[in-house]
C-alpha cells in the first residue's frame, strides 16, 4: 500500500517536472515568435498558441510538484509512525509492561543539587551521577521538588 502511494507520488513529481519543462519551452518559442514580428496583430498568434499555454503548464507543473512533495512527505511520515508503533509494541513485549509506563521502579528517591525534580534511583536521568543525593521526605512533601515525568516516582515514597 505504501509503495503504491509512493510510486504514485513519484509519478506526480515527474509529471510536474515535465509540465514545467514543456511550459518553459512553449514560453521560449512564443517569445522567439513574438520578437520576430513587428506588428501586434502578427504577435497575437504566438501569444495565444505558445506563451499562454506555456504559462498555464508552468503553473500546473508547480501545483503538481507541491502536491507530489506533500504526498511523499506524508507517506514517509506514515512509514515512520508504523515503525514507531512496531518498536513500542516490541518494548512492551520484552519488559512485560506497557511501553508508556514508568521507566524506573526503584523505591529510593534521589535529586541533583539545584534541581527541581526528584527521581527514582534507577531513573535514566540520575542513574550513574555521583552528585545525586537522597531526597529528604520533608523537602518532597513541602512541594520544593516535583516528581520526575520520566520515572514517575510515587508521592508516598521518599
Amino acid at each position: 500500500m505504501r509503495t503504491v502511494r509512493l510510486r504514485i507520488a513519484h509519478l506526480v513529481l515527474r509529471a510536474g517536472w515535465t509540465a514545467l519543462a514543456a511550459g518553459a519551452v512553449l514560453c521560449v518559442i512564443g517569445w522567439y515568435g513574438v520578437s520576430g514580428e513587428r506588428y501586434a496583430e502578427r504577435q497575437l498568434p504566438y501569444l495565444a498558441s505558445c506563451s499562454l499555454p506555456g504559462a498555464a503548464l508552468i503553473v500546473a507543473g508547480a501545483v503538481l510538484l507541491a502536491h507530489g512533495r506533500d504526498a511523499v512527505a506524508a507517506t514517509r511520515v506514515e512509514e515512520l509512525y508504523a515503525l514507531l508503533v512496531a518498536a513500542g509494541s516490541a518494548d512492551a513485549d520484552e519488559s512485560g509492561r506497557p511501553a508508556g509506563g514508568p521507566v524506573a521502579v526503584s523505591g529510593e528517591t534521589l535529586t541533583v543539587p539545584g534541581g527541581t525534580l526528584w527521581h527514582r534511583a534507577d531513573c535514566p536521568l540520575v542513574a550513574g551521577k555521583a552528585e545525586a543525593v537522597l531526597v529528604d521526605g520533608r523537602l518532597a512533601a513541602s512541594g520544593g521538588l516535583k516528581p520526575c515525568p520520566v520515572c514517575e516516582p510515587a508521592e508516598e515514597t521518599g
